[in-house]
């Protein structure tokens, strides 16, 4: 290891590797520069570089989640670009509001994307839809106290990554 700090050793080792990885992936030089570079973050703020037993198996772990996490991010910008161009002008956000629409989609992307699909279906009938508990048992073909229970976990788990 010739006296480099841990992660300095296994940026010099891997990184031309990662990148090089990337671009085959996405087929695009910037996105696979940006993401090695973000890969290469989280495993400094992880601290698990000096103990790695297979470095590039482990980089590929994390590249790969930052590419469905941009992946995902450009998909839900693009559905809210397009439900914005559905609106008449004169009711158009401004950027700045734009942007903060935007981050709260991202927000709760994130926060729905733990839940189990039957989980999320009913979370989503009575919070976005505004149907009671009977309609959305009724909806998803379950029973009323069923769409307490996964409510009350939607409910939990969203609390619970507030916090964190």
């Amino acid at each position: 290891m010739s006296g480099r700090h841990p992660i300095e050793h296994l940026y010099v080792e891997h990184h031309g590797w990662l990148r090089g990885w990337l671009r085959q992936r996405l087929n695009n030089s910037a996105d696979a520069a940006d993401l090695a570079q973000d890969t290469f973050i989280r495993v400094l703020l992880a601290r698990t570089s000096g103990t790695l037993q297979e470095p590039r198996r482990y980089l590929a772990t994390i590249a790969r989640g930052l590419v469905i996490d941009m992946y995902r991010r450009r998909s839900l910008e693009q559905a809210y670009l397009e439900a914005l161009k559905l609106r008449p002008e004169i009711h158009a956000p401004s950027a700045e509001d734009r942007a903060l629409i935007f981050d709260s989609l991202l927000a709760i992307d994130r926060m729905l994307d733990g839940l189990g699909t039957r989980t999320r279906q009913i979370f989503l009938a009575v919070q976005l839809d505004g149907l009671s508990y009977e309609k959305t048992a009724e909806r998803v073909g379950v029973s009323v106290s069923t769409v307490r229970k996964h409510l009350a976990n939607a409910l939990m788990h969203c609390l619970l990554l507030d916090e964190a």
